[in-house]
């Protein structure tokens, strides 16, 4: 349980912290594996990496609904002192994550020929992208097993329990990675073992956390039903927050898909900035995931004064770390790159790509926690809106234009506009539901 007797600062960053622990687990890992395949001197493996990736995100993204909309709809209740309803919340996140994951596994497993060359992959990527998908979608259960026990946690303010699921998920699969990859010579198979191996690894510590009793929560079957609006408050909240990373993942689908007009090399750089570029960008998403259970906290109590300070330090902090991964990155550009491409025309291509992508990191920065305050405030329709005004609306066509008017290099300027543009967009759209006296009045106090 939340508790209102620490101080705001301290509050927030103990939730802060352990959230950007596991996003920056989840990109070292994300690293681990486009390094370790680097060293296999085949840059078409990790094209095929790179083209896989975003395909794997489309399962992070049914993940987010259950993680997402549990932590948000769960702090509420807790909020409000409705532990039945946290319960009945808490065990429909877990049971229907699972099913929701059988069911991606079998449906992807149908079409994965089709979703390969419907990407982008050539005839020197697809043999290897078919290979490392077709094994890593089958830890698909497990992965939205482990998201949901992740935000059902962090719903309880057990934030640092919540980062060792997936800590000993990614550490697992960062020591067998080379060992896989190559001490048994595997390649991109040898990666996927390992990637499957973690997700079952994090999987079991969730189990055995609940089963040892540790939770507040009940997660029993017998708690599961869809009564109550318990689906539909999830969803309401869970959907809006996974559609961003999924139209993100359909958007650079489609970015790689236009990118492999100029070649494979091209493909590998942009997967590669893209990674690189996520550690400013996942640092906002542990900001922003670490303080929205505290601010729903804060709704379902109604303690507006509290939510305002939350916030604003939130604000803060996240936007100075953001400057500062950015100003490294950015420093340090051809050394990182030089770590996963040696080819010098892949090279050339990724130290230009990741200097522009970082040019809207700290944007995304400000827009992450402005969205997760949003969801803390159960605004599902201006969460809706604003996740699909930023991928549909703005970045896609961007895409194609600027593709038109400056090629490869177009592709990537045509983030850091969409960004910008987002920002703008979503604090005019929070300030409206803000101020509007029939929906909140954060000047008063609980």
């Amino acid at each position: 349980m939340q508790s209102t007797s620490k101080s705001i600062h301290r509050q927030v960053i103990s939730n802060i912290i352990p959230a950007i622990i596991v996003e920056l687990m989840i990109l070292i890992y994300n690293l681990a594996d486009t390094f370790f395949i680097s060293q296999t001197n085949d840059p078409f493996q990790i094209a095929a990496v790179s083209l896989a990736g975003p395909v794997f995100m489309m399962l992070i993204t049914m993940g987010i609904v259950f993680m997402a909309g549990g932590m948000s709809c769960i702090s509420r209740a807790l909020g409000a002192g409705n532990k039945k309803h946290a319960d009945s919340l808490a065990s429909f996140c877990i049971w229907a994550g699972i099913a929701a994951g059988v069911l991606m596994t079998f449906i992807f497993m149908l079409f994965i020929g089709k979703i390969l060359i419907a990407i982008g992959a050539s005839i020197n990527t697809f043999i290897p992208a078919y290979t490392y998908l077709s094994i890593v979608m089958a830890s698909a259960p497990f992965v939205l097993f482990s998201m949901a026990c992740s935000g059902i946690l962090r719903a309880e303010n057990h934030a640092a329990q919540a980062m060792n699921g997936q800590i000993i998920g990614n550490v697992v699969n960062i020591i067998l990675d080379p060992i896989m990859i190559l001490y048994f010579d595997m390649g991109i198979k040898g990666a996927a073992i390992a990637t499957v191996l973690g997700t079952v690894a994090g999987a079991g510590y969730y189990i055995g956390y609940f089963l040892a009793g540790q939770s507040s929560l009940n997660i029993h079957i017998k708690n599961f039903n869809i009564k109550n609006g318990i689906a539909l408050s999830i969803f309401a909240i869970g959907i809006p927050a996974a559609l961003d990373p999924c139209l993100m993942s359909i958007s650079q689908m489609i970015m790689n898909s236009l990118m492999s007009a100029y070649g494979d090399m091209a493909v590998a750089a942009a997967g590669v900035s893209m990674r690189i570029e996520q550690i400013a960008v996942l640092i906002a998403m542990g900001c922003g995931q670490g303080v929205q259970p505290l601010l729903g906290f804060c709704v379902g109590a109604k303690d507006w004064d509290r939510y305002k300070g939350m916030l604003k330090f939130a604000l803060k902090f996240t936007i100075s770390v953001s400057l500062f991964m950015v100003g490294m990155c950015y420093i340090f550009t051809n050394g990182i790159v030089r770590v996963f491409l040696t080819e010098p025309e892949a090279f050339g291509y990724a130290v230009k790509f990741l200097r522009m992508k970082l040019t809207s990191s700290v944007l995304f920065a400000i827009f992450f926690i402005f969205i997760n305050a949003l969801q803390a405030m159960g605004a599902a329709r201006a969460s809706f809106i604003l996740s699909v005004c930023r991928q549909c609306v703005l970045y896609v066509p961007l895409l194609f234009i600027m593709n038109y008017f400056m090629g490869a290099y177009g592709l990537i300027w045509a983030l850091p506009m969409a960004e910008l543009l987002s920002l703008l967009q979503t604090v005019i759209i929070y300030g409206k539901i803000v101020f509007e006296p029939k929906i909140f009045v954060l000047s008063k106090s609980k």
